[in-house]
This record gives structure tokens, C-alpha cells and sequence, in this order.
């Protein structure tokens, strides 16, 4: 198998590429006790890209001092201390920037107890669905001192999320692959969404069916045999900015073998490029707006 992008792989976590499989019940949780909230939140280190960015989006990023090695969200990140990211997290450059608050990923079970020991709090996330991104963006504010902003950023995203839906509402739902990742130029290595990812909600948001909603994973590796059973409409891929971006309209040609496949034969292939796409973050929405696009342009003229 190709080596997989990194960024992408920092990007969708452990729920897409690295797990395979789905986590179960999603979570977010804040330990120790907390008395002063901007006090206990003064230093942040964070290790989980998506919430880097509803930290931003809260007004809680003057408080973060350190973040992973693939955060690139907003623009004022890429001046802050790297400090590793889901695999190779730095412990001790960590400790060093002194912080009072490090976000973890639910896996780094090893790393938060290290923080842990050493008096420092942690919060632990997973990926869960847009019911979850919402809840995480609340918590998040709950800890750092932002409630009102926090609240404002979480309500902002779930209406403009419900926005798109209803304008989609009514429409005919084409049976849609979702690819996340494959080869440049070939259908090696590829995966495609499963149904037990935020991905799923957003394709559904969008007004599309998941040809792989009945498989209770995060991702699915297809054969060429499976594609042709699924038989979808349309083929969306999606990539994040910079991750074999370049290849462009050139994906049909790697579609060619499957011509039977009717998304294949109608031309409704397309590839939308952007982190808004890939991280269940507060530009959710942004996401599910151009799935929307890319199904149903009609309603968007």
C-alpha cells in the first residue's frame, strides 16, 4: 500500500484512516476541577486540529500557546510552538510551554496521564456525529471561560447546517460515494465514508444517500466488485487542501475502468478540495453547503 498523506490522516484522526473501525460512544470530557475557568484555561496546548479551530472560533485562541504539527487553521497557528500530534505527541516540549489545559485525542491515554501527573488538566475528545461537534464546542467553552461565545458558535453552525438541509429538502436523493482518500491517478488504496462517521451527517445534511450507510464503520476500502454492486449516481471526493488537490478534473481518468458504474457513465464525478470538507470542526457547515453544491446545483443557481 502507498504511504498515506499525513496531513489527511491528522486531519480525519483516528476516525477515517487510522482506526478503520468505529469508536462507539463519542466523547468529550474535561478533568480536574475547575474553579476559575480563564484561570485553569490561561495556557492551552492543543493536540487535535478541529478543536484548535472552535477554540479560535470561540475567542479562546489568545489562550492557546502550542498546537499539533498539522494544524494550519486559522492563519494565527502557524506562528505557535509545534508540539507532535496523534502518534508522536512531544510530551516534553509540551511541558515546557507550561500549559494549564492540554487537549488530547481519546487514544493518547498514555500522554494525558503524563499531564495528569504532572498537575496539569486534559481534555479528551473523540470524533463523534454534528451532535457531537456541537456539544464539544460548548464544553470547550465551559472550560475556557466563553459561554456566550461558545453558545453563539454552536447555534450559528446548527442553523446554517439546517439551512442547507431544507433547501435541499424534498429533492431527489442520488445514491452518492463518498471517497476520502485513494492513489493519485489510480482506484488503489481508496476509501470511502462508511456510515458511522460525521461524514455520513453530512452527506445526509446535503441531501444524498451514502452508498456504504449500512456498513457501521467509519471507512470502507472497496473492491472494484463492491463499487459495482453499489452502482452510485454520484462519485464526491473529497480532499483536503493540498492533498493530491492537483489531480483535479484529471479523476475521471482514473474512473474509466469502472465505466459501467452510472456516476462513471453521466460524468457526476467531483472533487471538492478543503479542510472544511474533512475537519468536524466549526466550518462544518461550509462542508455540508458544497456536498449540497456538488448534489443538487440545480437549487443553488
Amino acid at each position: 500500500m502507498a504511504a498515506r498523506s499525513p496531513r489527511l490522516i491528522a486531519l480525519l484522526t483516528v476516525a477515517l484512516l487510522l482506526g478503520r473501525a468505529g469508536t462507539g460512544a463519542s466523547q468529550s470530557t474535561a478533568r480536574a476541577k475547575q474553579d476559575n475557568p480563564q484561570r485553569d484555561a490561561a495556557r492551552i496546548v492543543s493536540l487535535v486540529p478541529a478543536l484548535t479551530e472552535m477554540l479560535f472560533a470561540i475567542g479562546a485562541g489568545p489562550q492557546v500557546v502550542g498546537v499539533s504539527s498539522f494544524d494550519t487553521f486559522p492563519p494565527e497557528v502557524r506562528a505557535l510552538p509545534r508540539v507532535g500530534a496523534l502518534l508522536d505527541p512531544d510530551t516534553e516540549r509540551i511541558l515546557t510551554l507550561r500549559p494549564t489545559l492540554v487537549i488530547v485525542y481519546g487514544s493518547q491515554q498514555d500522554a494525558a496521564a503524563r499531564f495528569e501527573r504532572a498537575g496539569i488538566r486534559t481534555f479528551s475528545y473523540r470524533h463523534g456525529g454534528i451532535t457531537t461537534i456541537l456539544a464539544t464546542i460548548r464544553e470547550l467553552g465551559k472550560v475556557t471561560g466563553r459561554n456566550m461565545e461558545a453558545e453563539r458558535v454552536a447555534t450559528e453552525l446548527r442553523a446554517h447546517i439546517d439551512a442547507v438541509h431544507e433547501r435541499v429538502r424534498g429533492r431527489p436523493q442520488p445514491r452518492t460515494l463518498l471517497v476520502i482518500d485513494r492513489e493519485p491517478g489510480t482506484l488503489r488504496s481508496l476509501y470511502a465514508a462508511g456510515g458511522s462517521t460525521f461524514m455520513q451527517e453530512m452527506l445526509d445534511a446535503a441531501g444524498g444517500r451514502n452508498v456504504f450507510a449500512d456498513v457501521k464503520r467509519e471507512s470502507v476500502q472497496p473492491s472494484h466488485e463492491a463499487l459495482l454492486e453499489r452502482a452510485p449516481d454520484v462519485i464526491l471526493e473529497v480532499r483536503a487542501a493540498g492533498v493530491g488537490a492537483k489531480e483535479g478534473p484529471d479523476a475521471r481518468k482514473a474512473w474509466s475502468s469502472l465505466a459501467s458504474i452510472p456516476a462513471v457513465r453521466n460524468g457526476r464525478i467531483t472533487v471538492l478540495v478543503g479542510e472544511h470538507l474533512v475537519v468536524p470542526g466549526p466550518r462544518l457547515a461550509q462542508g455540508v453547503e458544497a456536498l449540497a453544491r456538488a448534489l443538487h446545483p440545480e437549487v443553488f443557481r
